[in-house]
């Protein structure tokens, strides 16, 4: 991923190549350009099957700019792969580097797996040395493309199921509009089966069979083609599994389903203690706040694993805490040793993840797990517990006291 010295400052110097582009700053319009440009860069569309490169520091004739880069800069540049606007995520790595001689703040960009990649719901491409909005043709080739790649299992096609198996009414009334910019949604020239593959709920247009994310977000029987694929909610009165049984629910559905359903249970189950001693004023708390275990759920959703398993998501509630089983152990660059350290993350299901996204139950990536640790802090709690093995992770919440 990394090029080597004498290829950056080609690429540097190479005024038209489609590989390169070239910022002085990151201030002004320039990081909303260096955004588009590396969406750009991730979807390929020359198909050189070779990284990409923004330089921020280098003016458009190569010249350096002399602009500072600070650790400050690189964290900001750092943020464009989690920050949400690019979908999927951009396989991207921020670093400084030397370019004629001056410091150069430089974002390699791989191409991605599964084109094509939109920011803000739109699908930027290279032209020669130019920047431009895809056409539909130019999307056409970008989703053909992922029939060559190797796939990660939630776009992988379900080979039993139809067309029929998803809802066209939830697609197009629930999903669109997040997944594109208006203009976009405006142009009558896309099928829908070229939406849908588009958005990776089919495999191609050509063969419309639905994948595994197809079916989790739009389809119309989830949990019969994809067994797993639900949450098992227990709450009990006790602190052991034998305890008398409160509530008990198994939450399936479509994904925007299972989440609104999930946060509907744990709302009518989350209780308040009053604290009479402290102040002349009473003070109300949660037992726990209710953000930080839709954290915590949401993030086993996303990041459980779908393949091989007929377990669901567990999520269990004793009467002095809630324990989390995720099925699928740690993912990718995340291990038992380094589970939960910030800055680390990687994803088992990423355009599941983004699918999160564009129903808008995620704002930003990788910040779930320090967002309810934050949460669980504020209300009194103590930290939650993970427990991460081979084949599931155990995340305990205690109760506030």
């Amino acid at each position: 991923m990394r090029l080597s010295d004498d290829e950056l400052e080609a690429l540097a110097n190479d005024l038209e190549s489609d590989r390169a582009e070239r910022k002085e700053s990151f201030r002004g319009d320039s990081p909303e350009k260096v955004r588009q440009a590396v969406c750009a860069l991730a979807n390929d569309l020359p198909g050189h099957h070779r990284s990409g490169i923004v330089f921020i520091g280098l003016k458009d004739d190569g010249s350096p700019s002399g602009v500072q880069i600070t650790d400050e800069l690189l964290r900001s540049l750092a943020d464009i792969r989690t920050d949400g606007a690019i979908q999927p995520m951009p396989s991207m790595s921020v670093e400084k580097r030397q370019v004629r001689g001056r410091e150069v703040a430089v974002i390699t960009v791989l191409p991605a797996d599964a084109p094509p990649v939109r920011y803000k719901g739109r699908t930027y491409i290279r032209t020669g040395p130019r920047r431009d909005i895809a056409n539909a043709q130019d999307e056409r080739i970008l989703n053909e493309r992922r029939r060559h790649r190797n796939l990660p299992f939630d776009l992988q096609p379900i080979a039993f199921a139809t067309l029929a198996d998803l809802s066209r009414a939830t697609f197009e009334s629930e999903y669109l509009a997040g997944a594109f910019a208006p203009d976009v949604l405006e142009a009558n020239h896309r099928s829908y089966e070229e939406r849908l593959s588009a958005c990776r709920m089919i495999e191609s247009v050509e063969n419309p069979v639905p994948t595994v994310l197809g079916n989790l977000v739009v389809g119309t029987r989830p949990r019969d083609l994809v067994p797993c694929a639900y949450i098992q909610f227990l709450r009990l009165d006790g602190p052991e599994l034998d305890a008398p049984i409160v509530d008990e629910a198994a939450v399936d559905g479509r994904l925007g389903e299972v989440l609104s359903r999930i946060d509907d249970k744990i709302k009518a189950h989350i209780t308040t203690a009053i604290d009479i001693r402290a102040a002349d004023v009473e003070k109300r708390r949660a037992h726990y706040p209710l953000v930080a275990l839709q954290q915590l759920i949401r993030n086993a959703i996303m990041h459980r694993s779908y393949e091989a398993t007929h377990a669901p998501v567990r999520f269990t509630w004793f009467s002095d805490r809630i324990e989390i089983i995720n099925p699928g152990g740690p993912y990718g660059i995340v291990t038992q040793a380094n589970f939960g350290q910030p800055g680390l993350t990687d994803y088992r299901n990423p355009h599941l993840a983004e699918a999160m996204k564009v129903l808008g139950y995620v704002q930003r990536f990788g910040v779930g797990i320090a967002t309810a640790r934050r949460l669980l802090a504020d209300n009194g709690n103590p930290p939650p517990e993970f427990d991460p093995r081979d084949t599931h992770v155990l995340v305990t919440v205690r109760k506030a006291t």
